[in-house]
């Protein structure tokens, strides 16, 4: 392999070390990408403050929670991210670790398409007063909480009000969380590149109440007359704050796009069949 010339683009080595494979590839790893790249940073207890860091892409190590947490690393300052799976499902790190070597010249000479994808902003009034803002990419979520008694959960879109579910929490996910808490919810699973949320009751009293995808333009509030104790705002799976009655929780498009590398061969429709298992057909059993 030859090294190419002129200016190396600069790399950023993350992972969860909490996965003991972690730190065991990155050193197996980076002498390998110092070779077509200048790697100026390793974090593998996902504690720095990406955002200030001058570099050009991203190589995660680990599974969809690792890229997770580099995407609220990074904040507002979004680079675009290459997920090496070390982890069980991965619809985000979708490239194996044998696979690494093939694509890793072309990605560090910069022959890369990156796709953007939907991010949301979280913010919770109180009184009138913002305090506290959040940046998602899977979901934001009222939950219940304790005593886990059934929440009523008021929804307004664009000020206008839509209906009151009655469920252990809603969930607004975009598209790269139909995957997640959303799906295990029975949300539907959009594109990664659809510009829509989706509206997702958890475990509503109402057979009725299905799932809604509507547009990412428009502003969702979710406010809730009676919280529990333990009702809470969790956003990407980490408990934000505990709300209060007349606590609005409003959620609209960021600025902020999250940038995927796309790993040539690599397709939506096929990460689907080979993460979900779906075969295509029922196998019937034979008889002895």
């Amino acid at each position: 392999m030859v090294k190419p010339s002129g200016n190396l683009p600069k790399i950023l080595l993350l992972g969860d070390d909490e996965n003991q494979r972690v730190r065991k590839v990155a050193a197996r790893l980076k002498p390998q990408i110092e070779q077509f790249a200048e790697v100026v940073l390793c974090d593998f207890e996902q504690v720095e403050d990406l955002s200030g860091v001058d570099a050009d892409l991203a190589v995660v190590l680990g599974g969809d929670g690792s890229i997770l947490r580099a995407a609220h690393q990074m904040g507002y300052r979004q680079i675009p991210v290459l997920g090496v799976n070390l982890g069980r499902l991965g619809f985000l790190a979708d490239l194996s670790l044998e696979e690494l070597p093939e694509v890793l010249v072309d990605i560090c000479a910069g022959k890369f398409a990156s796709i953007d994808h939907l991010m949301l902003n979280c913010e919770v009034f109180r009184s009138g007063e913002v305090v506290n803002q959040s940046l998602g990419l899977n979901e934001a979520a009222v939950m219940t909480g304790d005593p886990f008694a059934i929440l009523d959960v008021d929804l307004y879109v664009d000020q206008e009000f839509m209906t009151t579910y009655s469920c252990d929490g809603l969930i607004i996910s975009t598209p790269i969380g139909s995957t997640a808490h959303s799906l295990s919810a029975g949300g539907p699973i959009l594109r990664k590149d659809v510009q829509a949320f989706v509206i997702t009751p958890v475990a509503a009293h109402t057979l009725t109440v299905r799932p809604v995808v509507d547009t990412a333009d428009r502003i969702y509030e979710l406010r809730v007359t009676s919280p529990h104790p333990g009702t809470s705002l969790v956003v990407d799976g980490e408990l934000i704050c505990p709300l209060e009655a007349g606590d609005r929780v409003r959620v609209a498009r960021s600025e902020a796009k999250f940038q995927l590398i796309q790993v040539p061969g690599q397709s939506y429709y096929q990460t689907l069949r080979k993460k979900l298992g779906w075969g295509g057909r029922l196998q019937s059993r034979k008889s002895d």
